[in-house]
């Protein structure tokens, strides 16, 4: 017997699908959310043995993940198996009663995620449209020291570094530091980032990550000044690399390279992770750190059955006759 329920708190999230496999799976990080004013639609469905569920909001006429900009991926929170598949699919059923719309976004599938949840909606009656929506550059460390991959960049960076690298001082903090922080935020909104979504969440999120020992943040100077910054955190094996910045004035001291050295040789010589993970978007500049690309996917689910999607389905049916018209 299955049963199915709504909240509007995260709290019902506590415990489910632990370990976290990224920060953004955490109920802690929901509840974060959950705290910049976004209204959690948690819906979440269990039998004797197992719980699944979905941190999903109502937005734009439709419902969407529990999610901001900061957030490198979403997904379902369910076992692995059958049992799981199950769950996720009643949950999919049930949204009909909610929504005639579901869009999920940026879901992972190296892990089957994304074709775990389009299967899902379809078994529920949902008409569904997977499509990739963002990228997502890694490196895998292979078990090498920082040395070993440093030889592998290309000649320019490694040039630039060891010209840079004496005008530059660096440092790299594991707990948290109010001074250290005020200087992240004075240099980021100097420099050339489009302004931040939320920057009291990302401090909250830094002060609890840095608590539990997984923060690490960077901080370059020259001459006392601190021109760039970076904040990373550390956990599972993998270093997730959240924000960067640097002085868009101080540019010819390439702090930012110099910085990103310093941190990628302290998780790879001191933490010891086995993956990097440079978050979503396609800026050639990780591609220079990065040796991997995986795809981030965006699932739109319409119910066929309510009139309110056929419009929708109406113009997605337009667009893949005008795409088979231009094959043509």
């Amino acid at each position: 017997m299955t049963a199915t329920s709504y909240h509007d708190t995260v709290n019902v999230l506590h415990g489910l699908c632990q370990p976290a496999p990224s920060p953004f799976e955490r109920s802690e990080w929901f509840a974060l959310l959950a705290d910049t004013g976004l209204e959690p639609l948690v819906v979440l469905a269990s039998d004797a043995e197992n719980h699944a569920a979905l941190a999903l909001t109502h937005a734009n006429g439709r419902i969407e993940p529990l999610r901001n900009w900061y957030s490198f991926t979403w997904r379902q929170l369910a076992p692995d198996g059958p049992h799981g598949d199950r769950l996720l699919k009643e949950i999919a059923h049930q949204l009909r009663s909610r929504a005639h719309r579901v869009t999920l976004w940026p879901i992972p599938d190296e892990d089957g995620s994304a074709r775990r949840l389009a299967d899902a909606f379809r078994g529920a009656g949902w008409q569904v449209a997977l499509e990739q929506c963002d990228h997502n550059h890694v490196l895998d460390v292979k078990g090498r020291s920082f040395e070993e991959y440093w030889a592998s960049r290309p000649g320019k960076m490694r040039t630039t570094l060891k010209r840079k690298a004496k005008r530059v001082d660096t440092e790299v903090l594991t707990i948290f530091d109010s001074d250290a922080w005020r200087s992240y935020e004075e240099i980021y909104n100097q420099s050339w980032k489009p302004e931040e979504g939320d920057p009291a969440l990302l401090r909250r999120f830094a002060e609890e990550e840095a608590a539990a020992g997984r923060m690490r943040l960077g901080i370059a100077r020259h001459d006392g000044q601190p021109v760039a910054a970076q904040f990373w955190t550390v956990e599972n094996g993998t270093a997730y690399i959240h924000k960067l910045a640097h002085l868009e004035g101080m540019k010819q001291l390439s702090a930012g390279t110099v910085l990103s050295a310093a941190l990628f040789e302290h998780v790879i010589d001191r933490d010891e992770v086995d993956l990097i993970d440079f978050g979503t978007g396609n800026d050639p500049y990780k591609a220079d750190w990065m040796e991997s690309v995986r795809a981030r996917y965006r699932i739109d689910c319409l119910d066929p059955r309510q009139p309110s999607a056929w419009p929708a389905l109406a113009k997605q049916a337009a667009g893949r006759l005008a795409k088979l018209i231009g094959q043509g």
